[in-house]
């Protein structure tokens, strides 16, 4: 029974596996059957985005070896490998540092997996509503000057959302939400921004729809009615955070799925991985909330 243990910044905490050596393959096999977010593509290690540091926990045990010509060729190219450690690992047994996950494979030990996670992983998108493969939030989008003016509108308002629920717990005097929420209004700000950006880039006239274009007189980001509740903790606020982020996700997935005109189903697939990003972005912050709440309330008891 090996203990493996990944870790990675796009990971809310580090996540040990037990793992039988052998029954599951490679590194990259067992992170994919435990959904450990190890970026990859070729899954031959021929492109080197499965990248992976391993640290072997016992001093007496270093069994991870079975470089591949490729491998080998590929970590000289990622300059990941000297010719040092390659001697190590040739006439020493003595494996090196870096390792391509799906070329390593497990084996009969303790080691420490760590990665960066964010260069070539295909992104996993958030849960869906069931209506998400048809939902387009009941609008009519026709050309991407339509497509890229919608996309500002859904931006802005959630910025301007926020801010005004910053404004209202301010008010109310819950200045930690307030300022929650002031954060991510500038985070709103800027994905406003980028938004603006790509219209500048492709040299579309921003003609923003009209209340009346959307159902119930509202963009997605601002249909789930979030209460200014005085009370409110900042578990609550980002939990409503998530879910108008998983509407503007919803719409920007629903055009890049239904529309027939490549360059808006292009655009929009831009949109759904920023969004993506962001949702899960906010369930790590939930994760990491849920667990500093849990922590305190321990503490509190004992």
């Amino acid at each position: 029974m090996a203990n493996v243990t990944f870790s990675s910044p796009v990971m809310p905490r580090d996540i040990t596996v037990y793992a039988v050596a052998g029954d599951r393959g490679t590194l990259l096999g067992l992170a994919k059957a435990h959904n450990i977010p190890i970026p990859f593509d070729c899954q031959d290690g021929e492109c080197g985005s499965c990248l992976v540091e391993v640290k072997h926990l016992s001093p007496h045990v270093r069994s991870g070896l079975a470089l591949t010509e490729k491998e080998k060729e590929m970590l000289k190219q990622l300059g990941k490998i000297t010719k040092a450690e390659i001697m190590d690992a040739e006439v020493n047994d003595m494996p090196p540092k870096h390792r391509l996950a799906c070329q390593c494979f497990v084996r009969n030990e303790d080691i420490f997996v760590s990665f960066e996670g964010d260069m070539t992983l295909p992104v996993k998108g958030p849960a869906l509503s069931i209506a998400a493969a048809i939902y387009k939030g009941g609008v009519q989008i026709k050309t991407l000057d339509d497509f890229l003016s919608y996309a500002v509108q859904v931006e802005e308002d959630a910025a301007i959302h926020f801010e005004q629920l910053s404004e209202t717990m301010a008010a109310c005097g819950n200045a930690d939400v307030a300022a929650l929420f002031s954060d991510l209004g500038r985070y709103s700000r800027l994905h406003l921004a980028e938004a603006r950006a790509k219209c500048s880039r492709k040299n579309i006239t921003v003609t923003l729809p009209s209340s009346s274009a959307w159902p119930d007189n509202e963009s997605p980001e601002r249909t789930a009615l979030w209460a200014a509740d005085p009370s409110m903790a900042r578990l609550g606020a980002l939990k409503a955070a998530l879910q108008g982020e998983r509407r503007g996700f919803e719409f920007y997935y629903a055009i890049a799925g239904t529309t027939k005109d490549p360059e808006i189903r292009e655009v929009a697939k831009e949109f759904v991985r920023e969004e993506t990003e962001h949702v899960e972005k906010l369930k790590q912050w939930i994760e990491q909330e849920e667990a500093a709440v849990r922590a305190k309330a321990e503490t509190t008891v004992s």
